[in-house]
């Protein structure tokens, strides 16, 4: 390599590579050292670092060489404001900041003054302070950016005012021509779309001479919101003032049920039919306290949007729980450029909907997703298979998916991802589907109950090529999935970068070792970088040691909620921090990467976000408690049995304490007495109830099921 020219070692090698190959290959020789830090790097353009959340001495040892950058986009989760203001340069053209859950709200005006020819702007900030100064620091930031054609910006909170838009339409540049906001007010989304759009007399009069000239507001052709609300009345308002529209996107997380005349209805459906130039169109019902749902929407309206918006590429509908096959077989049969179609939470779709896809709709389907749909059945995959194009497919949910359509499936051959979570599924057909040669690279079988190891290994090591191009795999809620899966996963010649098998509780250290030492034997192989392990309760401390260097090199992502890893972070934890600063330790029971907290927007903490909120709180006590008290997991169990102890002393001596207070008295006080103690005996039996539930992850299967038997043994004597 030292013998090559310099032009062909820059231009054809190592100018064609991404950052990760590129710092991969620096380690190779000195002749790709040099011209990965001389050449590659300094003219890298584009920056990509979403995968990873690095800190501010990683962030300026990566950026600190990149000095022709037009495009950059980050995982902010560690990064302050002071990290960020040496990388906001006049160059930089289009900026995504993502997970900028401690960046305030000064970092709008840093970009407003940094970055003046700013183009495309994605942000995700934390509810840090008052509306008013939000909207003091974006309007700052508009006012200077003149080039801006896209904005998206989203706030997240467990309590976020959404009068944080208010008065957004007053700042917007005219330059916009996509726009996503969320969360925000029915009432403010309507000034804003009055505001930067233009009525539809407006419209039709474009070819008519004025004097003076016409001079367009904006040309606004995205929109996308997340408000309280969607009404007929805000439908409306969008065909009347924006009736060039491309693409729509809109999502409601109702606090409480709409009033009748306040919900959205068939009419508001077809004031959509006018949109002509509608290409994207996604209407979703959101889940806040409760999982609602658009009552007065039923098959009449999905027959005048069909009609009206022939041109659809792609439509989007959750919670239509009124709208039957008919409703939606008139979107697939009337929309014949459809190329993805997704319906979420529908009671009454089933095969009927797909019997005749034929033809011209079948060939330009790519991507389908049926979601929670009880009554889509193997029938319908097997009509889906004759969509030659279709790349994605996605049946999380459909629980009457069976082994019968996995053959269908395996003649997908453009197939890439497949969901196929909470089916009933069996090993048979994962053996069926590992001997095709399907592109997957994205594959989810989490919650199927009847696969087993025997399956999985079927899958990876069958005869085909479909599980040799895995990158992402879902083993998740899984109980036939044991180490033996593990082992296969790693001892297979497959480039997983990402694996989950949270709630597999069969899964032990063996798994753990097995996944550290599969990269330092197949280190040319892509490497791991997110690995959920949450719930898995077989898993003890010891499994820590393997996250030390040299294993698991390329981790970017861990999750050990509800494990064993998880009760130590004292020491270990924290020298594993110290030797790789931008691995993510997440002990919140998330998601793989964290996602799900900064995907969906809320306006109020929904009753699942306070549930896992106080799970967190009531977590971090119980382990201050043993760290104070000393309790670790050999004597736990010694505590619990101590407790039940204590209740039978109670017991024991409780006639005696009231006979003797009778006496003492003269009075009949026994009956008051007997029953504070029966309440102090039931206050004892709760608390050592929640010590045998909080601790189910410190101690083996064994161990729980005899402390659970001797808890049930004493409160049939109590």
């Amino acid at each position: 390599m030292e013998r090559l020219p310099g032009m062909v070692l820059n231009e054809e090698i190592v100018g064609r590579l991404d950052m990760e190959t590129l710092c991969s290959i620096a380690c190779l020789n000195r002749a790709f050292r040099f011209s990965v830090d001389s050449q590659a790097i300094p003219s890298i353009s584009s920056l990509h670092l979403n995968t990873m959340s690095p800190d501010g001495q990683t962030l300026h040892h990566i950026l600190g060489r990149c000095k022709s950058l037009t495009s950059l986009t980050l995982n902010c989760l560690r990064l302050l404001d002071h990290s960020l203001h040496h990388f906001l340069t006049p160059s930089i053209q289009q900026l995504n900041l993502w997970c900028c859950s401690s960046l305030s709200y000064q970092i709008l005006t840093s970009i407003g003054n940094n970055c003046p020819n700013l183009r495309v702007l994605v942000l995700e900030l934390a509810d840090k302070d008052s509306p008013d100064v939000f909207r003091s620091n974006l309007a700052i930031m508009l006012n200077r950016c003149f080039y801006l054609e896209s904005l998206s910006l989203k706030i997240r909170g467990t309590e976020v005012d959404a009068n944080s838009f208010r008065l957004v339409e007053f700042f917007l540049p005219k330059t916009i021509t996509t726009l996503k906001l969320q969360p925000m007010l029915e009432s403010n989304a309507f000034v804003l779309i009055s505001r930067v759009g233009r009525n539809r007399l407006e419209t039709d009069n474009l070819s008519v001479p004025t004097s003076p000239p016409y001079i367009p507001k904006f040309g606004l052709q995205s929109l996308s919101l997340v408000l309280d609300l969607i009404s007929d009345e805000l439908l409306e308002a969008i065909t009347d003032y924006l009736p060039l529209l491309v693409e729509l996107d809109l999502e409601d997380r109702t606090y409480k049920v709409p009033l009748p005349d306040r919900d959205l209805t068939n009419t508001g459906i077809q004031f959509l039919g006018s949109c002509r130039r509608l290409t994207a169109l996604s209407l979703v019902r959101g889940r806040l306290k409760h999982q609602g749902t658009f009552k007065r929407v039923n098959d009449v309206g999905m027959f005048l949007l069909s009609e009206g918006c022939k041109g659809l590429e792609s439509v989007r509908f959750c919670g239509f729980s009124k709208v039957s096959d008919a409703g939606f077989a008139s979107i697939l049969h009337s929309c014949l450029k459809l190329k993805k179609f997704e319906v979420r939470n529908s009671l009454f779709l089933s095969d009927l909907a797909f019997h005749d896809l034929t033809g011209v709709v079948s060939c330009a389907l790519v991507e389908v997703r049926l979601l929670s749909c009880r009554l889509i059945t193997s029938e319908t995959v097997e009509k889906l298979a004759l969509c030659r194009s279709l790349e994605i497919l996605d049946l999380g949910g459909c629980k009457s998916i069976a082994d019968s359509c996995l053959s269908s499936i395996s003649r997908l051959h453009k197939l890439t991802a497949l969901n196929v979570s909470g089916a009933d599924i069996t090993d048979s057909g994962l053996y069926v589907l590992g001997q095709g040669s399907l592109p997957i690279t994205n594959l989810c079988l989490r919650g199927c109950k009847r696969v087993t190891d025997k399956g999985v290994t079927r899958l990876l090591c069958g005869g085909g090529t479909t599980g040799k191009r895995l990158t992402t795999l879902d083993l998740g809620y899984m109980p036939g999935i044991s180490d033996e899966t593990i082992l296969a996963v790693a001892a297979a010649d497959i480039g997983i970068i990402d694996l989950c098998i949270r709630s597999c509780f069969y899964v032990t250290d063996s798994s753990v070792e097995a996944l550290a030492r599969k990269r330092s034997v197949q280190g040319m192989n892509k490497q791991l970088r997110r690995l959920d392990l949450c719930n898995c309760i077989s898993l003890s401390a010891e499994s820590l040691g393997w996250l030390k260097k040299p294993s698991f090199q390329g981790l970017h992502w861990l999750g050990i909620c509800n494990t064993g890893l998880a009760s130590n972070v004292d020491s270990t934890i924290t020298e594993i921090h110290q030797e790789r600063p931008w691995l993510t330790l997440c002990l919140d029971g998330c998601e793989i990467g964290c996602h799900d907290g900064w995907q969906k927007v809320i306006f109020f903490e929904s009753y699942e976000t306070r549930r896992r909120r106080l799970f967190r709180n009531s977590s971090s006590s119980f382990s201050s408690i043993r760290s104070d008290f000393g309790y670790s997991t050999a004597n736990l169990s010694s505590v619990i049995v101590c407790s039940w102890l204590s209740v039978l002393v109670v017991f024991a001596l409780g006639p005696v304490f009231a006979h003797l207070v009778s006496i003492s008295t003269g009075s009949n006080f026994k009956s008051i007495v007997w029953v504070a103690l029966f309440w102090l005996r039931a206050c004892c039996g709760f608390g050592c109830c929640v010590l045998l539930l909080r601790f189910d992850s410190q101690f083996g299967v064994s161990a729980v099921g005899f402390c659970r038997l001797f808890s049930v043994a004493l409160c049939a004597l109590l």
